[in-house]
């Protein structure tokens, strides 16, 4: 089987040097970053190519030994929401490749999220590689869970995914749900598609505190405390929280309830919570907060009774499985890939549905069950053992070996 040393990694819309929970930023960024580290760290070189935001940015980043991002010049040179990029002129950003791709000598080209995977296909055609594609989330599945005045996403998209179905080398689904979504919703050959679940920084998200920082359970003492992080969008499901939050304080007022929201947004999708807040006068309950570092992430997950994920639609769910390892329990959507990254009734409690009233049911009762609260963080980190990046990167570089030993096998046969 070919050995893969190279590997060019695409992520155009969003940096892996971005802050998750701001912007377009969130698990795909974390999810790149992470298995480049991981990559390198086990011998195979990484070159990250991410769109050029600011003039002020260096072309080319160092992120560690192995790793680098490359700024590519690819329309203009600030911020563009992630729902305009398939508008601009891609195949500049490919152009502007081409010559770190032939200093490089890659063995591998992998591409995270649509827009880079159709940059992906040229950039594989032209230089005669494998492309190993991660789709991260898919336009049919977000359409068929979409919410009652959210605009469906666009053909373009669904079009630009099915070509990278059918032009990718292999494809990395973050789980067997997701697999089958890949067949069934675009006809993939399940013969191409691997199934690689994402990992965690058990260094950093971990029940223990850092030095110098008080860890335990509870905001304050005697308070209830629940937290939110990601993304400020209506598919993450934010709004549910705080009503769920109303909810329960007008059936159980005894209830110390506090509410922390991690995060932010920006584009259409950005979703404005504090005007629903008000109206609900919660001020005091639900704090709107910005997003945070990862060690300062863990230490709110430490403080955290509970951390919510109601998300419509979720590949994953990074910030559940981060909760988790810092062994608190985690109350999420039964959606997607939830279920994988939430053991029901062992780390944490799977909700079907989105209904305020059941999501406050669902709160009173974690509060009521002191004991079991204690006994879902202890199987929460637990769970969260499992998923080290370490494991996630030996599986991805897997995949690179079976698509260059595939690719190897189709040039042969030409």
């Amino acid at each position: 089987m070919p050995q893969v040393k190279r590997v060019a990694m695409l992520s155009l819309h969003t940096s892996p040097l971005e802050q998750p929970g701001s912007g377009d930023a969130g698990g795909m960024n974390v999810y790149v970053r992470s298995v480049a580290l991981e990559l390198a760290r086990s011998g195979t070189e990484v070159e990250i190519f991410t769109r050029a935001t600011d003039p002020e940015q260096r072309a080319d980043v160092q992120l560690a030994p192995g790793v680098k991002v490359r700024h590519v010049p690819a329309g203009p040179v600030r911020r563009v929401p992630k729902e305009q990029l398939p508008f601009l002129d891609l195949a500049t950003a490919v152009a502007e490749a081409q010559p770190f791709l032939l200093e490089g000598g890659f063995d591998v080209v992998h591409s995270h999220y649509w827009v880079s995977g159709t940059a992906g296909l040229a950039v594989a055609r032209q230089w005669d590689l494998p492309l190993v594609h991660t789709m991260h989330t898919m336009a049919r599945v977000k359409n068929l869970q979409a919410q009652p005045g959210e605009s469906p996403e666009p053909q373009i998209r669904i079009d630009g995914e099915q070509q990278i179905v059918r032009g990718a080398t292999r494809l990395i689904a973050n789980t067997s749900t997701e697999a089958a979504e890949l067949e069934t919703l675009y006809g993939a050959d399940p013969r191409t598609v691997d199934v690689v679940a994402p990992g965690v920084d058990l260094n950093v998200f971990s029940p223990r505190g850092r030095p110098g920082v008080q860890a335990g359970r509870g905001f304050l003492p005697g308070v209830f405390h629940v937290v939110f992080a990601g993304r400020i969008q209506r598919m993450k499901g934010p709004q549910v929280l705080v009503e769920a939050a109303a909810e329960l304080r007008r059936r159980r007022p005894d209830i110390p309830l506090r509410v922390s929201i991690l995060g932010a947004g920006s584009g259409s999708q950005v979703l404005d919570l504090a005007p629903l807040i008000r109206s609900l006068g919660l001020q005091d309950t639900v704090s709107l907060r910005p997003p945070v570092q990862p060690h300062q992430l863990a230490d709110w997950f430490r403080s955290a009774d509970v951390v919510a994920v109601p998300s419509f639609s979720e590949s994953f769910g990074l910030v559940a499985l981060e909760a988790q390892a810092c062994g608190t329990p985690v109350l999420a959507a039964n959606v997607g890939g939830l279920p994988k990254a939430v053991r029901h009734g062992r780390s944490g409690v799977l909700v079907n549905g989105h209904a305020p009233g059941r999501w406050a049911e669902e709160l009173e009762a974690l509060y009521d069950g002191t004991e079991r609260r204690r006994a879902l963080g202890e199987g929460a980190a637990a769970h969260a053992q499992a998923f080290g990046w370490r494991r996630t990167a030996m599986l991805t570089a897997e995949s690179y070996r079976e698509a260059a030993d595939q690719f190897a096998s189709r040039s042969v046969r030409k």
